[in-house]
């Protein structure tokens, strides 16, 4: 291992890819905005630097980053997480090929897979990932050449074994993808149990400051790179420099951000539990969470997402969700600032009526770094709406 490896988490967040600028000594790597780079002579490249698309020195120094943090060889950066799973996807997969995925999975993910890339003969199963019987059962089936998994889930906030899931799709034959967006490379590193590629995206907790939007795809596989490199290179959904920028600043303070996140989310849970109004709360840093104890041997700490479903149905689910003050009502996570989202009728409306629905009486909440005094009072007056 080099010096660097054996650094920590923090450190490398910081240093990783971010080598003083050689002409002025600039600490902060400068920013390249370029779409293309002069040429010494025909074919003559500095430092293999040729047009926009197929590398960026900003770009370079956000994949370096993220490949350290998830205790990678390879990152690539996209233009969005979705971006980045397609382009994945594609780089692996042939027509005729099978996909297995989670039962809750992001929406999104499910919609690109399920209505987009179906299209061109990809088919898909979903399962109940902590079901391992059935996960195997699925994997089993002919031409399933890729496991996509979400640990903690979203929104339902499954935890999943990546370790059993990964031996069971290496004896099949297959890839394993985990989605560590809800995790961050600072709670959760897949690569370590076994999975053979990492996807994020990096609009959320990554970025962590909703003025940035990009996707990741980490891998220590050196054949699985070179595809996917080719397929950034080729197709171009590549994280503009301005992009990656802001990305790599706001990926240094990460492991701090997710150390308040984690904080305050855990103190919340606590008091959603006692509340009257409340059905259940998921989150997975609580004792009685059926993952709990997963988690916590595959996790540095739980994280910043909870789902909570009321008693009063859909009707409370709603007036709280439109009721807060400090939490915004608005889609994405994974931000400084505390967000609201009613699943089924905004981030999931895509897998309404389908096994993937997210139960009407549910929302999610994205905690912040704010005060936590403040976020729980906000909570309280938005449940005295009820």
């Amino acid at each position: 291992m080099t010096h660097a490896e054996n650094q920590g988490f923090n450190t490398r967040a910081i240093h990783a890819g971010q080598t003083p600028d050689p002409t002025t000594g600039a600490v902060i790597p400068p920013l390249y905005q370029t779409t293309t780079f002069a040429q010494d002579g025909i074919g003559q490249l500095r430092n293999g630097y040729e047009y926009g698309r197929g590398t960026n020195p900003t770009r370079d120094s956000l994949q370096t980053q993220l490949a350290a943090l998830e205790g990678a060889t390879h990152g690539f950066s996209f233009s969005s997480g979705l971006a980045a799973e397609d382009s994945l996807i594609r780089a692996l997969l042939a027509p005729g090929d099978r996909i297995v995925m989670g039962n809750d999975v992001y929406g999104g993910t499910y919609r690109l897979i399920d209505r987009v890339l179906s299209q061109w003969g990809i088919s898909n199963a979903a399962v109940d990932m902590s079901d391992l019987d059935a996960v195997r059962a699925a994997i089993a089936a002919d031409n399933t050449r890729m496991v996509w998994v979400e640990t903690p889930s979203n929104p339902m906030m499954k935890i999943t074994d990546i370790a059993a899931i990964a031996t069971i799709a290496h004896d099949a034959g297959a890839i394993l993808v985990v989605d560590n967006t809800f995790a961050t490379p600072y709670l959760q590193q897949p690569l370590s149990f076994g999975a053979d590629v990492v996807v994020h995206s990096t609009t959320k907790y990554i970025g962590g400051h909703s003025d940035a939007s990009g996707g990741a795809v980490i891998t220590s596989n050196e054949e699985i790179a070179e595809k996917v490199g080719f397929v950034q290179f080729a197709v171009g959904a590549v994280s503009a420099p301005m992009e990656a920028w802001l990305t790599t600043r706001g990926l240094k303070t990460l492991g701090v951000r997710m150390d308040r996140h984690s904080a305050n989310a855990r103190a919340i849970a606590g008091w959603l539990q006692g509340r009257p109004e409340v059905e259940q709360v998921f989150y997975p840093g609580l004792a009685d969470h059926p993952g709990h104890d997963l988690a916590a041997s595959q996790m540095k700490d739980f994280g910043g997402m909870i789902s909570v479903s009321f008693t009063g149905g859909e009707a409370a689910a709603r007036a709280v969700a439109e009721s807060t003050h400090v939490f915004t009502l608005a889609e994405s996570l994974g931000g400084i600032e505390s967000l609201m989202n009613y699943p089924s009728a905004m981030t999931h409306a895509s897998v309404a009526g389908t096994e993937l629905a997210v139960p009407e009486n549910l929302i999610r909440l994205s905690v912040g770094i704010e005060d936590v005094e403040d976020l729980i009072g906000d909570l309280e007056q938005a449940f005295s709406t009820l």
